[in-house]
């Protein structure tokens, strides 16, 4: 999401920087458009980081008796794909 959210606002950035040739007076269009491209940048590195953390677990459970004791025990696993850094 934070990649399209990226592209978006830089898009419509750009688009107010270099397409509009509005002259509004109590606000400049152009340095709005580059604020806009800027945060579209930062969004999509973001996401890319985003993307690269996340992280996969797989969460497996067992009940039984024990022998011994008669007393019933439970396990869990949990294991996660962590991305070699």
């Amino acid at each position: 999401m934070s990649l399209g959210t990226g592209i978006v606002l830089f898009v419509i950035g750009a688009i107010l920087a270099f397409a509009v040739n509005v002259q509004v007076s109590w606000i400049n269009l152009d340095l709005v458009g580059y604020i806009l491209m800027a945060a579209g940048i930062i969004m999509v590195i973001l996401g890319i980081v985003l993307i690269s953390r996340r992280r996969s677990s797989v969460v497996s459970s067992r009940s039984g008796v024990d022998p011994v004791t008669g007393e019933r025990v439970e396990r869990q696993v949990s294991s996660s794909d962590d991305p070699v850094v």
